[in-house]
């Protein structure tokens, strides 16, 4: 069933008809206006090219304003070597290609990146840490650390954060405390001292243009020529005389594509990380494959470490990710409906599938990942590194995603079943803005019966049967009394439900990052399905494939990378 805020029109299947004019041009267009986009636009505006940036959002930021602002770049940057800390290029490469490094799951974390793309990156880590301190990005005062990290490798802390600064947050519509202002990590101290430098540059940034296709000479051969977009309902030609930079942003918010990589991603996967401020659409990756670009490095996508899939770490809400909360007073907060319960002991809930039933131990973690020091003692490429591994499965999202049996590939929703003595234990507010209950994500009644039979909204695709909710509710009390989960091994179950009112609240996994993408070489160019350059084309970010590493460097280095080839002298395009 189709979700209005994930299914915007496709892109075509194949490349637009060239237009007969240009409504607009420039040497560069860039796609997007998040960490790829607007470095990218930054460095070629600098270098003394005309840009042009579209972004299909309102503002500008993409997933990187909502993000943490967590920034992992090593190699023997300034901060590192400021605070004793030895890293180098080559320890950073090795660490990020080492295919020992397991996680207790037994999922490798580096084994499939593409070496090419990596060695790129690490010989740019340096520079781009000066570069972003030189376009006023204001990193916190303390030693690069391993706070965020996720695949950012293991043997030096490599983890900066950027300073939230006095501007206005996406997730609150006002400033941080001041007194936080320097101290408190966030993606808005990233992404608005780059439009400030991007608009000191000269960088034309059109927001509400969403690109619906690329240009080429001939539909699959030849120069890219420019985009067609699309703004308000008006088409626009945007002529490219160098070079189109694709920065879009990924592919989870799709939900075709992304069932590519996972057909167990159906549409109730809705809740998606960065969402409703902006949506990884896989708009760049369709309008590049129908072009003739290829795909690249799937695996990374589906490996079972980091936050590609999360466990929701707020419920009764429908965008749970664990690390973004929503407030009334943000521009998006109409879209977002709640703040959500944020969940500080999984002993407090049960959880259910659409039949009632439990599926796991609810505090059964999340997917973990390597960072600094996860092994410890580590040596690089060993394979004594798995034998310090203690296996564990970490199963509760494969759990969730398995579904109740009737043929269909989702897992179907979630639902975080609890009571009136929870709610006071967790000190919940149980109306809104703190729950949405007119989006369907939120339910309450008085006895458990009345509870199933209240749970209706479109991702459940089947009456929820009162006489399932209330055996699985009764089963668990009783496991309560005895201290033993029969059924799960929930480490001593603790409490009860059975004062009411009853409630229902929303804990469907959360969709966060993507690490698949196209296939890029080590200039960021795309490439083709035959392994040949497309020329004119550049993508960097979660848009591009073959590096498992989660986060905002890689998005920033790559753009720099890809600006950076696009202006290079070379005869201008047509």
């Amino acid at each position: 069933m189709p979700d209005p805020q994930e299914s915007r029109a496709d892109i075509p299947l194949g490349p637009p008809p060239l237009p007969a004019r240009w409504d607009l041009e420039a040497e560069v267009v860039v796609i997007g206006a998040g960490a790829t986009g607007m470095t990218a636009a930054i460095v070629a505006a600098e270098a003394g090219a005309s840009v042009i940036v579209v972004e299909q959002e309102a503002d500008i930021g993409g997933h990187a304003i909502t993000s943490g602002g967590n920034v992992p770049l090593g190699g023997g940057t300034r901060a590192q070597r400021n605070h004793g800390i030895v890293d180098s290029p080559a320890l950073l490469f090795a660490d990020l290609t080492d295919w020992s490094v397991v996680e207790p799951n037994g999922f490798p974390d580096y084994r499939y990146n593409d070496r090419e793309i990596v060695r790129a990156f690490v010989d740019h880590n340096v520079e781009t840490f000066d570069w972003l301190v030189d376009h006023g990005v204001v990193f916190v005062d303390k030693a690069p650390d391993a706070q965020g990290g996720n695949a950012v490798g293991n043997s030096a802390p490599r983890e900066m954060h950027c300073a939230v600064s006095h501007w206005p947050m996406v997730q609150t519509g006002k400033p941080a405390d001041p007194a936080e202002q320097a101290t408190r990590s966030s993606g808005n101290g990233l992404m608005r001292p780059l439009e400030a430098a991007a608009r000191r540059a000269g960088v034309r940034i059109l927001l509400g243009h969403r690109m619906v296709g690329l240009y080429r000479e001939a539909p699959v051969a030849g120069r890219v020529l420019g985009i067609a977009a699309d703004h308000a309902g008006r088409p626009r030609a945007i002529r490219a005389r160098r070079a189109v930079i694709i920065g879009t942003g990924g592919s989870t918010g799709h939900v075709a594509f992304r069932r590519i990589a996972d057909p167990r991603l159906t549409e109730e996967y809705c809740g998606l990380a960065g969402m409703p401020w902006s949506d990884q659409d896989a708009s760049g990756e369709l309008a590049a494959m129908a072009i003739g670009a290829s795909l690249w490095g799937t695996y990374n996508q589906v490996g079972e470490f980091g936050f590609n899939l999360t466990k929701p770490a707020a419920i009764g809400c429908r965008y749970g990710y664990q690390n973004l909360r929503w407030y009334p007073g943000s521009a998006v907060f109409d879209r977002a409906g709640a703040i959500g319960l944020p969940v500080k002991d999984w002993q407090d809930v049960i959880t259910v599938n659409m039949l009632g039933q439990r599926f796991y131990d609810e505090t059964g973690r999340g997917f973990t990942t390597n960072n600094y020091n996860s092994l410890d003692p580590y040596t690089q490429g060993s394979w004594r590194n798995v034998e310090r591994v203690s296996f564990r499965a970490n199963n509760w999202l494969n759990a969730a995603m398995a579904g109740i049996g009737d043929g269909h590939n989702g897992g179907g929703p979630i639902w975080a079943i609890f009571d009136a003595e929870a709610v006071r234990r967790e000190g919940w507010i149980t109306e809104p803005p703190h729950v949405d209950r007119a989006g369907g994500f939120f339910f309450e009644a008085d006895t458990i019966a009345d509870l199933a039979r209240r749970i209706a909204m479109p991702h459940q695709r089947v009456p929820m049967p009162p006489e399932g909710l209330e055996r699985s509710v009764a089963r668990y009390n009783r496991f309560v009394a005895t201290g033993v989960d029969e059924e799960f091994a929930k480490p001593c179950p603790l409490f009860p439900i059975a004062t009411p009112p009853f409630f229902a609240a929303w804990a469907t996994p959360v969709i966060h990052d993507t690490r698949m993408g196209l296939r890029i070489d080590a200039r960021c160019r795309v490439i083709d399905r035959s392994g040949a350059v497309i020329p004119g084309l550049y993508c960097g970010g979660e848009s591009a494939g073959g590096f498992s590493e989660h986060g905002l460097s890689r998005a920033i280095c790559q753009g720099l990378i890809a600006a950076r080839d696009a202006v290079s002298p070379r005869p201008p395009a047509g």
